[in-house]
């Protein structure tokens, strides 16, 4: 028995070049296929079917799609057209346990209706997770963190190649980073390298100056950033900045990325988000732990395992820092690794704290000349 009447439901499987549309009243199915990014025929095709399955012109639309390689301007889309729709986590879909599974345009597009109906129609909870949707100044924010962080993958990238070019002429620990010319590289014997070589090696450090040049633009763009404080978002950063070992990058990530737009109902939603809940397998007998699921953000998971780190350099008065040393005092090294994530875990909800409702971390340190209280 359908708990929402008179409502559409349509699930979207998107590609590069077509969209598979799967709509339902709660009772009957119909798909179709359209251009991607025909939002003319999308709006047709919805109109099309309100009057197939007898549903009034201003009936309400309820829509899903898989988060993938489109981001958000769908929603968008779908949004401005009136359109209620839900980004869902492919994480969070369930899969088959048989060895072969059928996967088709038009299955994916049933098997999305179906949660979609299960949650929207039927009222039996939802069977997936929902992706949160930033604001178009939020989403842009992002682009500076993440392109620095790629920039940095380039240079090493760049950085390397030059190393094993020069070690199969010689032997020797060259700065590239400040090397201005190719020409400058000799041999093993003191001879120049050859032509070639030196030219491929030439270009290579053309482009690590340019990689070098952006970065450091970026650079100057984030403390720019940090010094004004216009928005919410970095003045969250600028408060952060306030710790001592946190500094811009993680401040700025932590800010961008994590708690100037999204919301946690508890510390528990927080470290599932980060993928830093645990994963227990107890079946009969067998009962053990397999450690943090890993399934929410590598890149902020990352950046608080390493802040966790100068937080027990820097921080050392600090509560946290005292559980983490009591913690390792009779562990190996594998019990400083497991410490640290926990360590991280806790940080990262004192942070949340302190930044949502500025509660202090207990001892913990602030830069010289700065106010706990301010931004």
């Amino acid at each position: 028995m359908s708990l929402q009447q008179n409502n559409l439901y349509m699930a979207m499987e998107l590609s590069k070049k077509n969209w598979r549309l799967s709509f339902s009243d709660g009772t009957k199915q119909r798909q179709k296929t359209i251009v991607a990014g025909d939002a003319y025929n999308l709006k047709e095709q919805i109109s099309i079917a309100k009057k197939r399955f007898g549903l009034p012109e201003d009936s309400k639309v309820i829509s899903c799609y898989e988060a993938g390689r489109d981001g958000f301007w769908i929603h968008r889309l779908l949004t401005h057209i009136g359109v209620q729709n839900t980004i869902i986590d492919p994480s969070s879909i369930e899969v088959s346990r048989r060895a072969r599974i059928c996967k088709t345009d038009r299955l994916d597009a049933c098997r999305l209706l179906d949660l979609l109906l299960r949650d929207k129609c039927y009222g039996l909870g939802r069977p997936y997770s929902v992706v949160a949707v930033p604001s178009i100044e939020d989403e842009d924010r992002m682009r500076i963190n993440r392109d620095r962080q790629r920039l940095l993958k380039e240079r090493g990238a760049h950085l390397a190649r030059l190393r094993s070019l020069y070690a199969t002429q010689a032997a020797g620990d060259v700065n590239f980073r400040k090397l201005k010319d190719a020409s400058e590289l000799r041999k093993w014997n003191g001879e120049k390298l050859g032509a070639n070589l030196r030219a491929e090696m030439q270009r290579e450090l053309c482009r690590l100056w340019v990689v070098e040049e952006q970065i450091k633009e970026l650079e100057e763009l984030q403390k720019k950033l940090l010094i004004e404080a216009k928005n919410f978002a970095d003045q969250k950063a600028a408060k952060l900045l306030l710790l001592k070992g946190v500094g811009p990058q993680t401040a700025l990530l932590l800010s961008h990325e994590l708690l100037a737009w999204r919301y946690f109902a508890n510390r528990k939603k927080l470290w599932s988000f980060l993928g830093m809940t645990g994963t227990p397998y107890s079946s009969g007998d067998s009962i053990r732990e397999q450690g943090i699921s890993k399934s929410g953000s590598a890149r902020l998971r990352t950046a608080m395992i390493e802040l966790a780190w100068m937080w027990v350099r820097y921080q050392p008065d600090n509560e946290l820092t005292k559980w983490f040393d009591n913690r390792i005092i009779a562990g190996g090294a594998r019990a400083k690794r497991k410490s640290i994530v926990a360590l991280a875990r806790k940080l990262v909800v004192a942070l949340w704290k302190y930044v949502e409702f500025d509660e202090d971390p207990v001892g913990a340190k602030f830069k010289k000349g700065s106010c706990s209280n301010v931004y």
